[in-house]
């Protein structure tokens, strides 16, 4: 399970309000869920939610997202997304670069795009499609630091997120723990320093605490403040960069995940 969707789509409103159809969507899919000899998710707040859903403790398994330490990496020297752009050595890139759909929750960087409009050199950049672009861009007509690129194919992720001061996660408070946005691992291993929005009990909260910088959901001026004090500290970007490396070594290597899964695999199958 990377994503509960069917818990998603009711807390956020987007499955109506009819809570007949919640019952039977979340009893039909509990039922799937059991029939399984494994299931697994990718945090351990989601392998307890599969729990909850009626799935015995013996059949579930932690698999973890991963990323590719070698086609993800820190870049140095000129980067061409911000040549492409305008963006200047001596600014600051802020950027988010993924899905941009109704649970992501991007409307709290148009509003902390809004409040840092008057400073100078702080650029924001949203990278991606996705059903929700088009209102976020009226949403974000007359700011001239703000923008918008189409979704890039995968040869240059790595430069994408390169071309990042500060990358920037936002989650819905009503989306927690139901979603574990896989960009976040990314974002660590390109080594530049990473602030997501969550509160502090969630699994998101607990990663960003531990290799990122948090803020509440919901909060823009919390998060342009956390954003400014970032873009006006090299030294703190650097450290919170190295970090988030860190932490994607030490967590979501490629290969020491995929070993465990296949020994657990074959656990199973003798």
């Amino acid at each position: 399970m990377q994503d509960f969707e069917v818990d998603a789509m009711f807390g956020l409103g987007l499955g109506g309000s009819q809570n007949w159809l919640r019952q039977i969507a979340l009893a039909i899919e509990s039922r799937l869920l059991r029939s399984f000899d494994r299931a697994s998710s990718i945090t351990l707040h989601m392998v307890s939610r599969l729990v909850a859903k009626g799935v015995r403790p013996f059949r579930c398994v932690l698999f973890p997202n991963w990323v590719d330490l070698s086609a993800i990496f820190p870049m140095c020297g000129p980067n061409a997304f911000r040549a492409q752009l305008g963006v200047g050595d001596g600014d600051i890139l802020v950027l988010y670069a993924g899905n941009m759909g109704e649970k992501q929750g991007l409307e709290i960087l148009v509003d902390a795009a809004r409040i840092l409009q008057g400073q100078p050199g702080i650029r924001f950049v949203l990278a991606g499609d996705g059903a929700a672009r088009q209102r976020l861009q009226r949403a974000a007509e007359g700011l001239d630091s703000v923008f918008w690129i189409s979704l890039q194919p995968i040869e240059r992720l790595n430069e994408l997120l390169n071309s990042a001061d500060i990358h920037v996660l936002p989650q819905r408070a009503d989306a927690a723990d139901m979603v574990m946005p896989s960009k976040l691992i990314g974002m660590f291993a390109s080594g530049r320093a990473t602030v997501g929005t969550a509160a502090r009990d969630t699994q998101l909260g607990q990663v960003l605490d531990a290799a990122g910088q948090r803020v509440e959901p919901g909060d823009a001026q919390a998060l342009a403040a956390a954003l400014l004090g970032l873009a006006s500290n090299t030294e703190q970007r650097h450290a919170l960069g190295q970090r988030g490396r860190a932490f994607a070594e030490r967590h979501f290597a490629v290969d020491s995940i995929m070993a465990d899964f296949e020994s657990r695999l074959a656990e199973l199958a003798n």
